[in-house]
């Protein structure tokens, strides 16, 4: 039995944040009933992106809402609030945070306290003060970046297609992606897929017209699955004439012109930023520690070192990883980690308030799987290193299996079998990023946004 009303407060509704409250809704079922404890979930969102999904969502194999899951339906009994946390003072334990209605209301940020904190609000792109990316990078982190690349790719495809101006043809088809872990590399290589296809649709576009470039600051790419699966999988990209740029960077994509560390030059309207991630900007305002890199230093049981009732995990906290040959060494910051973690991170809260013994976190890292596109891919899991289509096969599996929900898994399934009996969808629905500039022009406004044009070179 909890001791005493516990308030335990969620900031972050991804893999950690979900995960945590799921496992403290089933821990402490009667505390909740009784209520002697609640759950609150801050997070800007409503839903939990299933990321691995993301480059499946931008090829069209995986419909956009069926990579998210709703928390509202998945946390029933928890409160979720669509809010950012702003700063925490576990001092004090209270946070402030903003809400969708904080700006209506003219009252600025509220305070919200606690008894016990769970800080898994994730990380954010880390980018770099490269001219021009501010300006004409985009991201692949979130649902809506992955199809919007989707629409933009067809779009630019489209423009390819409707000029008669080689200049814009060929900025229009020079696709730059920069970053060589999973992110870069499966985005890459299921649009390149989903554009060879596409192309037989359009008269005067061939595959063989489009330049897509993978762009990669170290000596290789996925370093996770290993140095002879990270060998094959360039080979493998190379043989698609993608061109694979290893030890160098982006220095500019100002005037949509990418120039590269080795002096070339590409004029592009696509620049695809997947160079890393970083922690959350939140941590900057808490008045807990954190490491070097700016991961919140946590013990092996999860707490927060040095302090009672905070918890972390997840691409936020540095959590000691037990099992590694090396002592010092912190887990990786990936979905593998965090959606142990969680569990771990629940059941230690639950014990905490009943006065417990806390457990500590330990899993062997088993391995990584990556797409390279339909029937595609590569994997070095427990050792065994797979290549093609088992790899791709063991790649969608071991996902189905990770994808919360039972909802979701069918769905999913449904997709996939739809997508193997009947053709690609290749419609760009980029309207539906500014849904209201047709009414705008018609009521006598201007529209929200000017259309792209001049891709010639200006800025």
């Amino acid at each position: 039995m909890v001791k005493e009303r516990a308030r335990i407060l969620v900031v972050g509704g991804g893999y950690v944040g979900m995960y945590t409250a799921l496992r403290l809704k089933r821990r402490l079922r009667q505390e909740l009933r009784r209520g002697e404890a609640e759950i609150t979930v801050v997070t800007p969102d409503a839903y939990m992106t299933y990321q691995p999904f993301l480059p499946e969502a931008a090829a069209g194999n995986i419909s956009p809402r069926h990579v998210v899951v709703p928390l509202r339906r998945v946390l029933d009994g928890c409160r979720v609030v669509i809010g950012e946390v702003r700063s925490v003072h576990h001092a004090e334990r209270t946070v402030t945070l903003t809400t969708l209605a904080t700006e209506d209301e003219g009252t600025g940020p509220q305070k919200l306290s606690y008894d016990e904190i769970v800080l898994a609000p994730g990380s954010v792109s880390r980018t770099l003060p490269i001219p021009g990316l501010a300006e004409h990078g985009i991201g692949f982190k979130t649902v809506e970046e992955a199809i919007g690349l989707r629409n933009h790719v067809i779009e630019q495809m489209d423009i390819a297609s409707s000029t008669r101006d080689p200049a814009i043809r060929d900025a229009a088809l020079t696709f730059v992606f920069v970053g060589g872990g999973y992110a870069g590399v499966e985005a890459l290589a299921e649009l390149e897929d989903m554009a060879r296809y596409a192309a037989r649709y359009y008269h005067n576009v061939k595959p063989e017209d489009m330049k897509w470039i993978l762009v990669e600051a170290s000596d290789r790419i996925l370093p996770e699955v290993g140095a002879e699966m990270g060998r094959y999988t360039v080979t493998e990209l190379r043989r698609r004439n993608i061109q694979v740029l290893l030890g160098t960077r982006l220095k500019s994509c100002k005037g949509r012109v990418a120039v590269l560390s080795d002096g070339q030059r590409f004029p592009t309207r696509t620049v695809v930023w997947t160079a890393g991630v970083k922690p959350h900007p939140l941590l900057d305002a808490t008045d807990l520690p954190r490491t070097d890199r700016g991961r919140l230093r946590c013990t092996a049981e999860l707490t927060v070192e040095g302090h009672a009732h905070a918890w972390a995990a997840g691409d936020a906290a540095a959590v000691p990883d037990l099992t590694a040959d090396e002592p010092g060494r912190d887990c990786a910051p990936n979905a593998q980690h965090a959606v142990r973690q969680a569990r771990v991170l629940g059941d230690n809260i639950a014990h905490s308030l009943r006065g417990e013994p806390l457990e500590t976190y330990a899993h062997k890292y088993a391995g990584s799987v990556a797409s390279l596109g339909l029937r595609k891919g590569v994997a070095h899991v427990y050792g065994r290193k797979l290549k093609g289509f088992p790899a791709w096969f063991m790649h969608r599996t071991y996902h189905l299996s990770r994808v919360p929900t039972f909802n979701r898994k069918a769905r999913v399934v449904a997709e996939w079998t739809l997508s193997a009996l009947f053709k690609r969808e290749i419609v760009s629905l980029g309207s539906l990023e500014h849904p209201r500039a047709e009414f705008e022009l018609a009521a006598g406004g201007k529209p929200p946004y000017e259309p792209p044009h001049d891709p010639k070179g200006s800025s």
